[in-house]
């Protein structure tokens, strides 16, 4: 007698919002995504939780600068399975799009660095149009740690560290 086949997959997580353009929903976004990560098993002080919340960071960072349109926000997109981690950052611009391709290195400027960083963090990373109205996502797709491992991928505290 055979036995049905029984699929385990990884549960899929998600998180997303829209916030306003400034500063202070950068700041908002980049500390919900973290808390979120923490939630789902991906402690604060962990390797996973911190690379992707830099690499948010710095989306929503080129979103809130390069992105900016006066009354429009952005939204944040925040998808995990135990592994991975995809981060999709949506802005109201369509004339600054982020160039493909390898990059200058940018040591004498004092900005243009992040997608530097994004590209040397990330497994993958691109950008989209958005096809139903004005604007593009930028993504990024890391990998995460395993659920409460910590920096040294032993199980870490649950102190939260100020994000």
């Amino acid at each position: 007698m055979s036995r049905p086949i029984t699929q385990t997959s990884a549960p899929v997580r998600e998180f997303a919002m829209q916030f306003t353009s400034t500063p202070r929903g950068a700041r908002l976004a980049r500390r919900l995504m973290s808390h979120w990560l923490h939630e789902w098993g991906h402690p604060y002080e962990g390797e996973g939780n911190q690379t992707v919340t830099l690499v948010a960071a710095e989306l929503v960072a080129n979103a809130v600068t390069h992105g900016y349109v006066p009354e429009r926000d952005f939204n944040l997109r925040l998808t995990a399975t135990p592994d991975t981690a995809r981060i999709e950052v949506t802005d109201t611009s369509s004339e600054r799009q982020p160039a493909s391709g390898p990059r200058p290195h940018a040591s004498d400027r004092e900005s243009g660095r992040g997608l530097l960083l994004v590209e040397a963090l990330a497994a993958d990373w691109g950008v989209t149009p958005r096809t139903t109205a004005p604007g593009k996502t930028v993504w990024a797709v890391l990998p995460l740690s395993p659920p409460g491992a910590g920096p040294t991928g032993t199980q870490g505290s649950t102190l939260r560290q100020d994000a």
